[in-house]
């Protein structure tokens, strides 16, 4: 049921709260499907690229939709290929081992696993979008919103309505307010702390005890395993900047920012690290200032989509992810692909509710399962001292001795296995098979009572006279 060259048949409006990866992507896909976008950043454009988020790691589920919309060559440009993983210990840096990803696997799954940084991501995202019609607002702050009349009003006193309107506002977002009435994330226990940071490429390279992060043949992630904390560096490609990630025990009694954005002190930072490797602490002298951010595993949000069924979240407004997660963005983008797939088969208003549900529907077991797959994953490097970790540890450096991957067998299998089953996923494939197997068949059930109405209204004429 899809229009031309797979366009939805009947356009609509689509207004956009928020404008980082999860809203650009959604602005992207929809463009690509037909409908009129309008996203909404409060951040002003001049503004962005001094909002270093540092690092983001793009694995093969969400790489692979970014190439089949055509960006292939731009990511090649602003992204290096993660080739391996080395496992090592936080506080010591004893190396447990190195996994080699692949090649078939990443074959099978079709993309590959890059890292970037996360403000060439974002501007490759707007000018994709801008390129495509989407309308790119900046400095347009919303500060309310009605999923009854299905408007948002900005700090300016702008009313603006569309048919539908996206949540892509993050963690504490405008609209799962509206949707669930209250803050979830914010209602949220923290249970460590994130410090996110970069270091000059040629600052390492050129000191001796440093260089091992930029050695060949492969190109590294670096993983620490920590009583209590973790830790995890790589390559960025565009920038020539290595980034790091430290995950730490929460700050007791001191306020904790709830937004990326929030720069502190480096001697800060240096101290919440704890016990940690000479390397460690030699690649955070030489860091930029870092990103604080509290990381929450926040119960499932029951309600994505407003009564009203013109209102939806995707993203971190929808699903939050513990901070500094693999699947963070390629969550977002996930969504945005799913929602424009729907939406591409409209051809009338009265689908919009249906088709927000569906989203949900379909999106919510996929988010679960990758949500507890980030949790184990943290749960697993951040493993304090027992006989559990022990054995952690003795079973990954004897696979290595062996010649084998330490992520086989053991502890590690089960969180690999499910690793696998994740960058496998391909949302727009389960999209499409989701239209033909329940969607067309919803629609021909709507055609059938449709045509069974209109029969009994002729028959009612007939008999009348």
């Amino acid at each position: 049921m899809n229009g031309i060259n797979g366009k939805a048949n009947l356009s609509i409006d689509f207004l956009v709260v928020g404008g980082g990866i999860g809203g650009l992507a959604c602005a992207i896909a929809l463009r690509r499907v037909g409908h009129r976008v309008t996203v909404l950043e409060k951040t002003r454009d001049e503004d962005v690229a001094q909002m270093s988020h540092g690092g983001i790691r793009l694995p093969p589920n969400v790489a692979k939709i970014l190439i089949h919309w055509g960006l292939g060559e731009q990511l090649k440009q602003i992204a290096v290929t993660s080739e391996a993983i080395e496992l090592e210990i936080y506080e010591t840096g004893y190396l447990l081992g190195v996994h080699v990803w692949d090649e078939e696997f990443l074959k099978e799954t079709g993309g590959s696993y890059i890292f970037c940084h996360h403000v060439d991501l974002r501007r490759l995202l707007f000018e994709t979008a801008v390129s495509l019609g989407a309308e790119i607002r900046g400095g347009a702050n919303v500060v309310s919103v009605d999923g009854d009349d299905c408007h948002v009003k900005l700090s300016t006193g702008e009313t603006l309505r569309a048919d539908v309107i996206v949540g892509a506002d993050g963690r504490s977002s405008l609209i799962q307010r509206e949707i669930v009435g209250y803050d979830v994330y914010a209602s949220t226990p923290c249970s460590s702390l994130l410090y996110n940071t970069t270091v000059p490429g040629p600052l390492i390279r050129a000191d001796p005890e440093l260089s091992m992060f930029y050695k060949k043949p492969y190109t590294k992630l670096f993983v620490w395993f920590g009583n209590g904390r973790s830790a995890m560096g790589y390559p960025i490609g565009g920038k020539d900047e290595f980034a790091l990630h430290f995950w730490v025990p929460p700050s007791s009694g001191e306020d904790e920012p709830d937004h990326w954005g929030s720069e502190i002190d480096m001697s800060e930072m240096r101290r919440q690290l704890g016990e940690c490797e000479p390397r460690l602490v030699k690649l955070v002298s030489m860091g930029s200032p870092p990103v604080r951010v509290p990381t929450k595993n926040v119960p499932p949000i029951e309600d994505w989509v407003h009564d009203e069924g013109r209102m939806v979240m995707i993203g971190e407004a929808a699903h939050p992810l513990p901070a500094g997660s693999i699947q963070g963005a390629a969550l977002a983008v996930e969504d945005a692909a799913v929602l424009a797939k729907l939406f591409s088969h409209l051809i009338s208003e009265d689908q919009i509710p249906s088709f927000l549900y569906a989203f949900q529907d379909l999106r919510e077991g996929r988010c679960a399962s990758v949500i507890a797959s980030e949790q184990g994953n943290l749960t697993f490097q951040m493993m304090p001292k027992c006989e559990q970790q022990e054995q952690r540890d003795k079973h990954m450096r004897a696979k290595y001795d062996a010649g084998e991957s330490p992520l086989a067998g053991g502890d590690a299998a089960e969180q690999w296995e499910m690793l696998k089953e994740l960058f496998g996923y391909d949302a727009e494939d389960e999209a499409d098979d989701w239209w033909v197997k329940w969607g067309v068949l919803r629609e021909r059930a709507k055609q059938r009572a449709m045509d069974n109405d209109m029969e009994a209204q002729m028959n009612g004429l007939v008999m009348c006279h």
